[in-house]
């Protein structure tokens, strides 16, 4: 079997489509999709599936994916031998992360690992949605509480706390809620239920209870901006809210404390740059200080 045509349909797994792999490696599409044919020829095997809505992999495809993913394992592995010696650290890094810890702080920061390492290239996807670790999706992923499963090496970053916020606007025209069962009486700004891709990110059903919110926008920075636009009250991270002068906490005596952690797989353990990334964060993070905070 070919390497060259291997890697390829390992994009292509990883990706579930021709054109985001084929993006992905630098080639055409129309190129990929026939490197996979010859691969499938001359295994006598389908391997794929192609459809409107993306490729899915067959019994055999899946099987012939863990096996290929083993031996890049053991690749970089043999690369990771060597790379130690060089003073600079080359290609890719992906970043999966909620929008925002991705958006709010770590996108500022990714300037200083640029000049650490010119020639290290990083991909930041800050997307409130979960991550693939074994399909690679991410090489190192932000997470909203512990994985449960999975060979992934995983290590808590910060806790981090939420709270009901209104505009002054808001509070002008529509009151001050003195208590919790005062809140079914405002517009209420919240998540978008059944977007919602870990339990832990459920923290609207904490504050409002049975209650559903009025507007539901399924970012973190979405729900901000409309809390700021005077749409209602809503559940925002302290540490996006800061010090905004136009927002006000309604009853602080409610608040939620949530846990980011770290997570890559196991396989990426000795691969320097990922390393680099996964340092660089945890000591902004560390730098940072104390994420939760009342106002």
């Amino acid at each position: 079997m070919d390497w060259e045509d291997a890697r390829m349909f390992l994009t292509v797994a990883r990706e579930g489509q021709l054109l985001g792999a084929a993006k992905r490696l630098g080639v055409n599409q129309a190129t990929l999709s026939r490197r996979l044919t010859h691969l499938e020829r001359n295994l006598q095997a389908t391997l794929v599936v192609r459809g409107p809505q993306g490729c899915a992999l067959t019994e055999e495809g899946q099987s012939l994916m863990a096996r290929i993913e083993r031996a890049e394992t053991a690749m970089q592995e043999g690369e990771a031998l060597f790379r130690g010696r060089a003073a600079k650290l080359s290609g890719t890094v992906r970043i999966g992360a909620p929008d925002g810890f991705g958006v709010q702080f770590l996108a500022p920061r990714l300037g200083i690992l640029a000049r650490r390492h010119p020639e290290l290239r990083v991909e930041l996807v800050p997307v409130p949605r979960a991550f693939s670790l074994s399909q690679r999706e991410a090489d190192v992923a932000i997470l909203v509480g512990r994985p449960e499963r999975g060979r992934a090496v995983a290590a808590k970053l910060t806790d981090y706390s939420l709270g009901l916020y209104a505009s002054h606007r808001y509070l002008a025209a529509a009151g001050t809620p003195a208590a919790a069962a005062d809140l079914k009486d405002h517009r209420l700004v919240g998540n978008v239920e059944d977007l919602v891709s870990a339990p832990g990110l459920d923290y609207v059903t904490e504050f409002f209870g049975e209650t559903r919110p009025t507007i539901a926008i399924s970012t973190a920075f979405g729900q901000l901006e409309a809390v700021r636009g005077g749409a209602g009250i809503g559940v925002l991270h302290d540490f996006i809210v800061g010090d905004d002068p136009g927002l006000a906490r309604v009853l602080p005596e409610m608040t939620v404390t949530r846990s980011y952690w770290l997570a890559y797989h196991e396989s990426l353990r000795a691969i320097h740059r990922v390393q680099a990334v996964v340092e660089f964060i945890r000591s902004q993070v560390a730098a940072a200080g104390d994420w939760q905070r009342s106002r």
